[in-house]
């Protein structure tokens, strides 16, 4: 029997699910990085994102061995009520827990509850994973309201630990719930820095763009492409996501359909996130003018690769051009993308070569210069 201290993860979606997106990354990586320092197990769905069938070949309600050591409880629709969830706690009895979500009523909610009722509530940490911004609330908005005063009024605000994972989102907490609930800021777990691939072949007047993400009004490619209606270099643009709101695809439709015959788009479609390095890797630099993210998974991988960015100042992903690393705009300035767009395709192979070194090298450095571990083991102590 191990010794050390238990964390139960609450998830709506695990690896090897993908269309979630970040939060998923980032519930993977904090599972990976702490196992060993502690037994970590992980509660989830058995499905993906808007998925009707459960994941190919993955055992269900029961707790199996994932792929870091972590225990992984893939629970059936039938096994996502309350009496199953206290059941799991129960028989568990951990020492902490893990809440992988804002706004979720089986994986946030019931937890929360069945930790008071247990005599948990000071032991339960909550990162709300970007959900507490502005441009995240918006959408849906009454729901999330209603569901933000109930969390009030029920006086959870009072006893988890929020963690946030940069200055803005403790500001969004802070100013949800007051400035007298505890709050700890710690950045998200990276994952691994991969090989460097080849850097791709690049000619002047030429430029190939990938945007990864899900395709909905929070990750903004209805503006990209509006950007690019008024570019004059050769743009070729792939976009790799699920398609969570076919009114909104179809807006995205019509304005690939009347831009100019210099730019072309693809849409891939959703992805697995093993096979993102290879296709992020063959285009010559990675963007997303995102309306938020409180860490962007995506843009890490991206500039992991050595691959420049061209975001939005709505990230923590800051100050890029000085480090020749992209470039991270305000959304008021859509001219600005397009200068940049312009400017990149001008590029020849050495000058390209240049930013794609050079941000390998920020990554190098911010990976390296990172103590979290000892944060979070200091969080969960």
């Amino acid at each position: 029997m191990s010794s050390r201290k238990k964390i139960v993860v609450f998830a709506d979606w695990y690896e090897p699910g993908y269309k979630a997106g970040g939060p998923i990354r980032s519930c993977v990586n904090f599972a990976r990085h702490m196992q060993g320092s502690y037994d970590v197990f992980v509660f989830t769905s058995d499905r993906d994102l808007n998925a009707s069938a459960p994941y190919a070949g993955v055992p269900v309600d029961q707790w199996i061995t994932g792929g870091g050591g972590e225990k992984v409880y893939y629970a059936s629709p039938g096994q996502l009520g309350w009496s199953a969830i206290k059941r799991e706690i129960v028989s568990i009895a951990p020492d902490f827990i893990y809440l992988n979500s804002m706004f979720s009523l089986k994986f946030t909610i019931f937890p929360l509850l069945i930790s008071r009722w247990s005599g948990l509530s000071e032991r339960v940490v909550l990162s709300p994973r970007g959900m507490l911004r502005s441009s995240a609330v918006q959408f849906k908005i009454w729901k999330k309201k209603i569901f933000l005063q109930s969390f009030r009024l029920l006086g959870f605000s009072r006893k988890v630990r929020f963690l946030a994972s940069d200055e803005t989102e403790e500001k969004d907490v802070r100013g949800y719930f007051g400035q007298r609930v505890r709050v700890v800021q710690i950045s998200n777990f990276p994952a691994s820095l991969p090989a460097a691939p080849a850097i791709a072949p690049k000619k002047p007047g030429e430029l190939s763009m990938i945007f990864v993400g899900r395709v909905h009004p929070i990750k903004n490619p209805d503006y990209l492409l509006d950007v690019l209606g008024g570019v004059k270099a050769n743009v070729s643009l792939t976009v790799v996501g699920s398609c969570e709101d076919p009114e909104f695809w179809q807006k995205c439709e019509k304005a690939i359909r009347v831009l100019p015959s210099n730019i072309s788009v693809t849409y891939a479609g959703e992805m697995p996130n093993h096979q993102l390095p290879d296709i992020i890797a063959r285009h010559h630099i990675f963007t997303l003018p995102t309306r938020g993210e409180n860490f962007g998974h995506a843009i890490f991988e991206a500039l992991v690769l050595g691959k420049p960015v061209l975001i939005s100042d709505q990230t923590p992903w800051r100050g890029l051009k000085e480090r020749m690393a992209g470039w991270d705009l305000p959304l008021s300035d859509p001219d600005g993308f397009r200068i940049v767009i312009e400017e990149v395709a001008g590029f020849g192979q050495e000058e390209y070569g240049r930013w794609c070194m050079a941000t390998r090298r920020y990554m190098e450095e911010y990976i390296s210069g990172l103590k979290i571990k000892s944060e979070y083991l200091k969080l969960f102590s």
